[in-house]
């Protein structure tokens, strides 16, 4: 399977970080930011999986569930920008 790179976009002073950190280890850039973010999931994964687990419950199919997921809108909030047609 070949492996497909995605570029990521961080400010100055997080790539400044990463430089640094990189220089420091005698590694790759890519290397510090994999090890970085696979330990941030490590460290936060029973969050993430409660957050992902509550937006599952609030998906009945409907547009509207999306909608809510999505924005954050209320019911209230939904109706009073126009409502969802079915």
């Amino acid at each position: 399977m070949a492996i497909t790179l995605a570029p990521i976009k961080v400010d100055s002073e997080t790539d400044a970080l990463i430089s640094h950190a990189a220089h420091f280890l005698r590694a790759s850039k890519k290397d510090i930011v994999d090890i970085a973010v696979r330990e941030y999931v490590d460290a936060h994964r029973a969050e993430i999986q409660t957050a992902a687990l509550e937006a599952l419950r609030t998906l009945d199919g409907s547009n509207k569930s999306a909608v809510k997921l999505l924005t954050g809108a209320t019911d209230a909030e939904i109706e009073e920008l126009g409502g969802l047609s079915s």
